[in-house]
């Protein structure tokens, strides 16, 4: 014989890929703090040519947390009908990551500076737009 309590069933109050687009859009802003800090150290006025390893290295955790930030906003949008235009600039900073890769040299920080900020700014963006009701879809 079954009892019944009168209680409701738990609900789950939190959506995990709404959970794994926030923290690898925050982590890819955090990511690009690296970057900042780590290419000043090395092209900075000292020049300390260590740091560009760790600069290097911070490109690869880019290219993934931005990679999984990405697949992230489309399952949203796709699965929870969020909006679209996060996961379309989530795509545009991941593809820049690798063009910002490709003109890393120090021939090319012409390209490679102003490309530091649009891809800043990307990132920004997508990491807000995490965080608004848009994200949530439906």
């Amino acid at each position: 014989m079954a009892h019944t309590t009168g209680t409701v069933p738990a609900q789950r109050t939190s959506d995990p890929i709404l959970t794994t687009f926030r923290v690898f859009a925050v982590l890819t802003v955090v990511t690009l703090l690296w970057q900042f800090v780590t290419a000043g150290e090395f092209i900075g006025p000292a020049g300390d040519e260590s740091w560009e390893a760790p600069h290097a290295t911070g490109a690869i955790v880019l290219h993934v947390v931005a990679g999984i930030t990405t697949i992230a906003a489309f399952a949203l949008w796709k699965l929870r009908g969020a909006a679209l235009w996060p996961a379309v600039t989530a795509l545009v900073v991941f593809v820049l990551s690798f063009v910002q890769a490709y003109f890393g040299m120090s021939s090319t920080m012409w390209i490679h500076v102003p490309g530091a900020s649009i891809l800043t700014i990307g990132a920004v963006a997508v990491a807000v737009a995490a965080f608004l009701p848009v994200a949530r879809g439906r």
